[in-house]
């Protein structure tokens, strides 16, 4: 099966915040087209809870306590200059989102001022949010933004199976593209641009328990590595403390809010178990708490451990935790009365492909912004409500650099080619390949890890990538089976870093 080849000046792949300001940021001087694996609102951005983290309080915080909070918390690993210039860029983002038609909550009583909230590791309320929907209600304003602008185009159920670069030719490496898949066709688009822009998300995938979608299987990491750019830090997976531990939850997050309001993780016999480890008690940064966590599961055999709101006032739920409250409501928990039952999960890519100060990665007109990026803002764990604020200010800077990218293409451009290859009747390979990824990460590459499980997660691994290779040139591919190849080289990136790094961050 061949492919038609289709021109554009911006190639944006992923819809959520960072792809969609950059596309509203670039689409005034040019075609933008917006390549998205499902529905256009499913991404990790979607499910993010808390909010965005920003001084705008100047009387009782400042871009220097940000900045210290934010050092402090990516313990030693942070790029003092990348962390400043986001600190002190966020304010006009948010304002920016404001006209755009975000609706943040508003402090009770004053609706001139925005309700800021807490989250581990913060020094001061910060935190500007929507109630707890606000990645959903982020979402929603910035899709509707590129529905109304004439030069966006946005493809859902499309992927991106390859970048297209010179290099393939004999030429200095540079990306002119992408070979696009229509999973509902079984197509493939040879799509041209000037320059490609990645929003593609994480890889929390790749681990038996997350927090995130089932669209965050590290596509633009591995694209992005195939073609040649570098990739860092893979190894800093960040471990949220608290996802709701119920058989019908399916990887719900419990914001880290919930502790900024005044909960408190306890065991099941209601320890207080976090007083004495951090100054901050359960308010401690996620790695910190997640160790914890993970130390007393094992040390008492509990199932999970629980996220105690039952000494605040009544009405705080509904009012500030509205999505929460009503799933753990659905489950039959009423956080008013009875503690949350709660696990750690995979949540964040501290790592990803390396951007400079302007978004680029190292492969010419490949830009990137988001959580598929290593910016240097988050070091080896990243301060809760950071990640949004990260992909507006790159997402922004990455567009103005954009726009005077010159486009770099070979004189005749190969379509795709499916070759030989035929319809797999075999898709049970796919799934048990997928399987065996996530557990061996989740069991040997998790929260604590040693040499003797690096290496045992290695063997495996490699044997499975041998396996795919195989599957993937010999039967015409899938998406399925795309996001299987991604994951397991996102597996072999992590494993990789973890056992190059000899110390503990």
């Amino acid at each position: 099966m061949e492919s038609s080849i289709q021109e554009t000046d911006f190639l944006v792949l992923g819809s959520g915040i960072a792809g969609l300001y950059y596309a509203l940021h670039v689409a005034d001087h040019g075609r933008v087209t917006i390549i998205t694996k499902r529905d256009p609102a499913e991404s990790s951005t979607r499910y993010a809870q808390g909010g965005i983290a920003s001084v705008l309080d100047h009387e009782r915080d400042s871009f220097e306590s940000h900045v210290e909070d934010t050092l402090r918390v990516g313990a030693g690993l942070c790029k003092q200059e990348i962390v400043r210039l986001t600190v002190e860029e966020g304010p006009r983002h948010i304002r920016r989102l404001i006209e755009l038609g975000v609706e943040f909550t508003r402090q009770p009583g004053d609706q001139a001022a925005l309700d800021l909230g807490r989250e581990g590791g913060h020094s001061h309320r910060r935190v500007v949010h929507a109630t707890d929907f606000t990645g959903q209600e982020v979402e929603r304003a910035l899709l509707a933004a590129v529905a109304r602008h004439p030069n966006c185009q946005l493809l859902d159920h499309h992927l991106a199976v390859d970048l297209l670069t010179t290099a393939a030719y004999g030429l200095p490496n540079a990306c002119f593209g992408a070979y696009v898949l229509d999973a509902r066709s079984g197509g493939v688009m040879t799509l041209l641009s000037r320059v490609v822009f990645l929003a593609t998300g994480g890889a929390g995938k790749v681990y038996l328990y997350t927090s995130n979608p089932d669209v965050a299987t590290g596509d633009g990491i591995a694209m992005a590595y195939r073609a040649g750019a570098a990739v860092a830090n893979m190894e800093f997976y960040q471990f949220h403390p608290t996802l709701l531990y119920h058989p019908h939850a399916k990887s719900f997050l419990i914001s880290e809010a919930l502790r900024g309001e005044g909960g408190i993780l306890r065991l099941p016999d209601g320890t207080d178990f976090m007083k004495g480890v951090h100054e901050l008690g359960s308010l401690a940064p996620r790695d910190v708490v997640a160790r914890t966590i993970d130390a007393e599961l094992k040390r008492t055999g509990a199932d999970c451990v629980y996220l105690d709101m039952t000494a605040l006032p009544k009405e705080l739920a509904p009012r500030r935790f509205p999505n929460i409250h009503e799933k753990c409501l659905a489950l039959g928990i009423d956080m008013r009365e009875q503690p949350i039952p709660v696990v750690p999960g995979a949540h964040y890519c501290c790592g990803g492909v390396v951007v400079d100060a302007q978004g680029r990665t190292t492969l010419r007109n490949l830009s990137a912004a988001g959580e598929v990026s290593c910016t240097g803002l988050h070091g080896a764990c990243r301060l809760a409500s950071n990640s949004l604020l990260e992909a507006l200010v790159f997402a922004a800077r990455a567009a103005a650099a954009d726009l005077a990218a010159e486009p770099v293409r070979p004189a005749t451009v190969r379509p795709w080619s499916s070759g030989n290859a035929v319809n797999s009747d075999e898709a049970v390979v796919v799934s048990q390949n997928w399987d065996e990824v996530r557990r061996a990460m989740w069991n040997y590459v998790g929260i604590v890890r040693s040499e003797k499980r690096l290496d045992r997660a290695r063997r495996r691994i490699e044997l499975i990538r041998e396996e795919i290779r195989e599957y993937y040139w010999n039967f015409l591919i899938t998406s399925d089976l795309c996001e299987l190849r991604n994951i397991a080289l996102v597996a072999h990136l992590i494993i990789d870093s973890a056992r190059r790094r000899k110390e503990s961050r």
